[in-house]
């Protein structure tokens, strides 16, 4: 097992995540699951959080990510969602007049000590697959 530290923590803190559009509506096509793969990827960057799998599907994005603890898994999640829902609804303004909200107010997390983290690597790879 690989653990990271900073300057009073060691840890290995994995989550999977997932979330949806608002009402699963498949709009992360057309160029807007190309944005939102680059919008995630600067936040993680610009916030330490590190991607270890990404997958965007037509209605919902899988996360495989780890954060720091004192970071926590909410705020991440909650910085990511909320960033990626302005700038996507300011560049691609359809979406705008097809939902109130780009996000549903809900996701699902899961740490990832139970299984293998292969296992749940290849899962997210394998999604498009399905």
């Amino acid at each position: 097992m690989e653990y990271k530290s900073n300057h009073n923590v060691v840890y290995s803190c994995k989550y999977h995540v997932v979330w949806c559009p608002k009402y699963r509506r498949k709009v992360l096509v057309n160029g807007v699951d190309v944005r939102l793969k680059e919008l995630i990827e600067e936040i993680c960057n610009e916030f330490c959080i590190d991607i270890i799998e990404m997958e965007i599907m037509p209605d919902h994005v899988h996360l495989l990510m780890e954060v720091a603890p004192q970071f926590g898994v909410h705020k991440a999640v909650k910085l990511i969602k909320g960033r990626t829902s302005r700038v996507l609804r300011q560049e691609f303004g359809w979406l705008r007049s097809r939902l109130p909200s780009l996000w549903t107010n809900s996701y699902f997390v899961s740490t990832v000590g139970s299984a293998p983290l292969s296992v749940i690597k290849q899962y997210i790879e394998n999604q498009k697959n399905v």
